[in-house]
């Protein structure tokens, strides 16, 4: 089972196939097999190496509880760190969620690292929709998570709940986002569901800067849990053109 150490903390990751290097990097209350439960690996491990990185704080990588380890700039070097135990100068970066959020960090802090970058589920201006008094509080956030998705909290022991509350929070940093994805000297790929609140503000991101734009059925949560047939596909020939 191979983990990558960074900053003392462990980072579980999976590897399946072979070719050019794509990680994949899921969002909160998520882990590296939900790549795989969705069909991701399977449609992609005949033509690349499928990395799937279980996030700080999630599935068989380390759990602390102090805030300061969830900094983007410490996610970014978690990424980092995979590939550097795997030998990798560069991968294909495909980040949904707070994954797309931590894929923005390694685009600000280490762009040379990428081949690629996909931003999916995620405004990288805007970041997480505020509500009618402002930002959202975690508690809120929480509350609502277990109401509307409790399988997909249920994982969430007591003692982890610091952990979910620090990365909810460290999303908060946008600072110097879109000049990151924009000057990182890559191909870019902006990707969301129809239904997303995350959709339009990504869209215009993308025709505003002349992006490509992948549109997908569902919500935040279905274009990621039962995506659409033909988008790992249109990721494929993404990363092949790249």
């Amino acid at each position: 089972m191979p983990f990558a150490t960074h900053r003392g903390q462990k980072i579980h990751y999976t590897v399946e196939g072979h070719g050019p290097v794509v990680v994949l990097q899921h969002g909160l209350f998520m882990d590296a097999a939900s790549w795989r439960a969705n069909g991701f690996v399977a449609a992609l491990a005949d033509r690349f190496t499928v990395v799937c990185v279980d996030s700080l704080g999630h599935g068989l990588s380390d759990k602390p509880g102090d805030a300061t380890l969830y900094e983007q700039s410490q996610r970014a070097g978690d990424i980092v760190a995979v590939l550097d135990a795997l030998g990798a100068e560069k991968a294909h970066l495909v980040g949904y969620s707070m994954g797309a959020w931590m894929a923005v960090g390694v685009a600000k802090h280490h762009p040379e690292r990428l081949a690629s970058l996909t931003v999916g589920g995620w405004d990288l201006v805007n970041g997480v929709p505020k509500g009618p008094a402002g930002p959202i509080r975690f508690d809120i956030f929480w509350g609502f998570s277990q109401q509307v998705a409790p399988t997909l909290v249920s994982w969430v022991t007591p003692d982890i709940v610091p952990a979910m509350q620090a990365c909810f929070e460290a999303l908060g940093d946008l600072s110097g986002a879109p000049e990151a994805v924009l000057g990182a000297g890559v191909p870019v790929l902006l990707w969301d569901g129809i239904a997303d609140p995350y959709h339009g503000p990504s869209e215009a991101f993308a025709a505003a800067n002349g992006l490509p734009f992948v549109s997908t059925a569902g919500d935040h949560l279905g274009a990621i849990i039962t995506p659409a047939s033909d988008v790992v596909g249109r990721l494929g020939e993404f990363f092949a053109e790249s």
